[in-house]
């Protein structure tokens, strides 16, 4: 690898507002809606045309059938980090090196969903939510990520999912979000082909054992994410700092989701299925020709790297040349490798949090207040910017926004409320973006807030509070903050 793309790549990671996860937070998502009806549009699609007659002066209505909902991830939530099969995934190792996370703070406990899912489904109910996005721990299912499935793990996630029918609540589920079992990193992890076939065995176990009863599948969450924060920044599990290992990497994730999509179509399986990616739209810092230049090819590493690749058939070619021909990633993509990865997909999740502006010399740079997040500019426009452009340069696929929230001081008051009244203004800037995203044309489906709850936010810890619940981890009881009040009007309203 040049030394020179060596720079670039460790200057990106240092400085890609990728940080997020539950954090993350990362970037762009969608789909899906609630009740009897909604689940079917769910798996059909529902209609996106809005209705002229719908928008009261002063009011903003979403299309019939628009799907509402809330988003978590397993290792954020679950807790029971031990308990009935579960392996070691690598952030439980992660979490238990010293110095890795703020205060030492792991994922044992969480947020105890494991144990409190029930009391937790009764609140999405509560709220009125129409889907819910969540997911599957893979060690709880494969605790060393292959062989047989251990049973009970299976038993937890068809609980759920029957809970959240029984509340008429969509289910949507995701295959990866970074918890990768253990004992596939100590052979090499993402770095190995062979993970890639593993997760596909995995997913095959789960669309076998849940099948038809999830309406929406998402197969890896922010591929980027796990590229720069584990293997450029190091910040994220596995910890790693290896350029030259990152975008090896990336391929291996592009070419697990492919053939997770290929097992669910094997299954016969009449359900949907899609990536779940964190896009950042990337603007010019000046109007130099120099900054167009260096956005363009930051564009391909933070998006087209993605998109081309699942929706195209093809890794972009500047992002290629940069690499290098003798990079580990362009020497291993095999012939079917890009015609697996392009499977067909019946739908893209977008996680929107932040923009990002490129000066010429390829660094990036602020032009908005940040979030308590360092890394989150917050700039409702972008969300307007990334699903048009999905829709322009890709057609008119199905999206859903699968995450997209902000990380607010919530304290719990001494009458025993949570004023987080700047978390609302962001949702309503970002939905009405999202609205006029729809008017110009964009087949967005659904919005996952993100989060439902309280969590684990890797390795920001338990400082940072992105939840419409907040959670009081000592007693682990929760109580619904301002916004959640202010979600549920939302969704009864259909709008702002």
């Amino acid at each position: 690898m040049p030394l020179l793309t060596r720079r670039r790549l460790l200057r990106r990671a240092a400085l890609s507002a990728t940080a997020a996860g539950a954090t993350h937070a990362g970037l762009a998502g969608a789909a899906v809606a609630g009740t009897a009806a909604s689940t079917a549009a769910l798996v059909t699609g529902c209609d996106t045309t809005p209705d002229p007659d719908a928008d009261p002066p002063g009011s903003l209505r979403f299309p019939p059938g628009f799907g509402w909902g809330a988003a978590t991830s397993a290792y954020q939530i679950e807790g029971a980090a031990k308990e009935d099969g579960r392996g070691a995934s690598v952030w439980d190792t992660f979490c238990h090196t010293p110095g890795r996370t703020r205060n030492g703070d792991t994922g044992d406990i969480a947020a105890d969903h494991y144990h409190r899912y029930a009391e937790d489904l009764d609140l999405m109910r509560d709220l009125g939510l129409h889907t819910y996005r969540f997911s599957i721990s893979w060690s709880r299912i494969q605790a060393d990520g292959s062989g047989r499935p251990n049973q009970r793990g299976l038993d937890f996630y068809r609980r759920l999912v029957d809970g959240l029918h029984e509340r008429d609540i969509a289910p949507m589920a995701t295959l990866f979000h970074w918890d990768l079992p253990q004992a596939l990193q100590d052979t090499g992890g993402w770095e190995n082909r062979d993970t890639a076939e593993r997760f596909a065995e995995y997913a095959d176990i789960v669309f076998r054992a849940l099948g038809d009863q999830v309406p929406a599948w998402l197969t890896i969450n922010e591929p980027k994410t796990v590229v720069q924060n584990g293997y450029l920044g190091g910040h994220h599990a596995p910890g790693k700092q290896d350029p030259a290992a990152a975008y090896l990497v990336a391929h291996h994730l592009q070419l697990a989701h492919g053939l997770a999509v290929r097992a669910l179509r094997a299954t016969g399986a009449k359900t949907r299925i899609g990536p779940a990616l964190n896009l950042h739209p990337c603007y010019p810092a000046n109007d130099t020709a120099e900054a167009a230049t260096a956005t363009r090819l930051y564009d391909g590493y933070e998006n087209r790297l993605y998109l081309d690749s699942i929706l195209k058939g093809a890794y972009p070619q500047d992002v290629l040349a940069d690499l290098g021909p003798d990079s580990r990633m362009v020497r291993c993509i095999r012939d079917g490798d890009l015609k697996v990865i392009s499977s067909p997909v019946d739908l893209v999740a977008v996680q929107y949090y932040t923009p990002i502006y490129v000066t010429g010399q390829g660094d990036t740079v602020r032009k908005w207040p940040t979030s308590e997040a360092s890394w989150q500019q917050i700039y409702p426009d972008g969300m307007y910017d990334i699903l048009t452009r999905i829709t322009r340069d890709y057609g008119p696929i199905p999206l859903t926004i699968t995450e997209n929230g902000l990380p607010c001081p919530d304290t719990l008051a001494s009458d025993g409320t949570i004023d987080d009244a700047a978390r609302i203004d962001f949702l309503r800037d970002h939905f009405a973006a999202a609205h006029r995203a729809i008017r110009d044309g964009v087949p967005l489906e659904s919005y996952h807030v993100w989060s439902l709850l309280d969590n684990f936010e890797w390795a920001e810890g338990y400082d940072q509070r992105w939840g419409l619940i907040y959670v009081d981890y000592p007693t682990q009881r929760r109580v619904l903050k301002r916004s959640a009040h202010w979600y549920r009007t939302v969704i009864r309203d259909n709008g702002l």
